[in-house]
């Protein structure tokens, strides 16, 4: 996709997702007979890109874009690979995703389609992931097909102060792009480590960047590592989720926890302080403990406490609420949460009844624990999430 935007521009966007589609549909069919081909990606390009250009032939309004195609010698069945150009950003994921977050495009969508057209997420994935609907998914889609036609952005890199401004929502949609890798919503993986390490690879990419060479860039390429390092220890034999406590932290990655480190150190530089460099500092306080008991929860609950400041969500409180439970007890954790009134999106999320009900049977509130637990496990988004809320529940 990201290729064949900067072949045909933004206008014919739909075009070029149909192409795709019918290039994997054609492969699904045609691989299981003649096997895998020596370069699948360039074989899924090359049908891809002929089908749009069947497309465009047909229609004498785009003569243009043929023309455009065949000054750049990639018309014909064999297109030259796509080119990249000094001193911008050399990717074309990377580059797309600066596209995708343009200013135009209003903030609730410019998330939504990333993760849609250029990340290939569905939109009960976006939904689950943005604690929204699937038709205000659809609805935010459509905001940014339609203001994209309007603006024609140029698929080359902009100009640096242009790409300043877009850098948190690229952020964002690489910290989905992560998360979604870390805890799927997929039913048949509990986790997909093919997007953990894109997400790590952008980032990195980000990083090495003159626009994307910042703190904030810094903090999230460390959170990413120090996640990854426990990606390992965090399936049982059969495939399904283990929790922090059931972990064998002998599996754990020290090489890329010693890097996650290293980032972000190199994150301290400067006067920011963002989401990144708290969520971060989480991660290393988990990675660096001996074990789940002697882990520091007072730090990790002040450090959520801060992280509430900077970023309020009610996610973080939450969050917070689990650590002083570690901490104080579970009749602390409950304090917390019976000040705060949830939003319709928490409240209907599993997270909540799931946090409650742990803490209510950890309290000894057997009725309480009972009542949140059911409504967890019948909200919970997969089977692997409900297999691991059920072992929980049961302890």
């Amino acid at each position: 996709m990201s290729t064949l935007a900067r072949v045909v521009g933004f206008h014919n966007l739909e075009l070029a997702e149909d192409a795709v589609q019918s290039a994997f549909t054609t492969a699904l069919e045609g691989w299981r007979i003649d096997g895998l081909p020596d370069d699948p990606g360039g074989w899924l390009y090359r049908v891809a890109y002929n089908r749009l250009i069947g497309e465009l032939r047909g229609s004498a309004g785009r003569r243009r874009i043929l023309q455009a195609a065949a000054d750049a010698g990639t018309t014909g069945n064999d297109p030259a690979p796509p080119s990249h150009f000094v001193g911008e950003v050399r990717d074309d994921m990377l580059r797309m995703l600066f596209v995708c977050c343009h200013d135009a495009i209003p903030p609730d969508s410019r998330l939504v389609f990333a993760l849609k057209i250029l990340c290939g997420f569905g939109t009960a994935e976006i939904a689950l992931r943005l604690f929204t609907s699937e038709a205000n998914v659809h609805k935010r889609l459509a905001r940014a097909r339609d203001r994209l036609r309007t603006i024609a952005p140029d698929v080359e890199t902009p100009a640096l102060p242009e790409l300043r401004s877009r850098l948190p929502s690229v952020h964002a949609v690489l910290y989905l792009l992560f998360n979604e890798g870390y805890l799927t919503a997929d039913n048949e993986d509990a986790i997909r480590r093919d997007l953990c390490d894109e997400a790590i690879r952008l980032a990195h990419l980000l990083a090495e960047h003159p626009v994307g060479a910042v703190p904030e860039t810094f903090a999230l390429v460390a959170l990413m590592q120090l996640h990854a390092a426990r990606l390992g220890a965090r399936l049982d034999g059969a495939g399904g989720l283990l929790l922090l406590e059931e972990q064998d932290r002998s599996r754990w990655d020290r090489a890329r926890i010693q890097l996650g480190m290293e980032w972000l150190e190199r994150a301290a530089s400067g006067d920011v302080l963002s989401r990144y460099h708290i969520e971060a500092g989480i991660a290393a306080e988990h990675c660096l403990a001996p074990s789940f008991r002697e882990t520091n929860w007072k730090e990790i609950a002040d450090l959520y406490a801060t992280l509430e400041h900077i970023a309020p969500s009610p996610l973080h409180t939450l969050n917070r609420a689990v650590a002083v439970a570690e901490w104080q007890g579970p009749e602390k954790g409950l304090a917390l949460l019976q000040e705060m009134a949830p939003p319709s999106w928490l409240a209907g999320s599993y997270l909540w009844d799931a946090v409650l009900a742990d803490l209510y049977r950890r309290a000894g509130r057997a009725d309480a624990a009972e009542r949140h637990g059911d409504r967890a496990l019948a909200l919970a988004p997969t089977d692997a999430i409900r297999m691991s809320l059920r072992r929980r529940l049961a302890r």
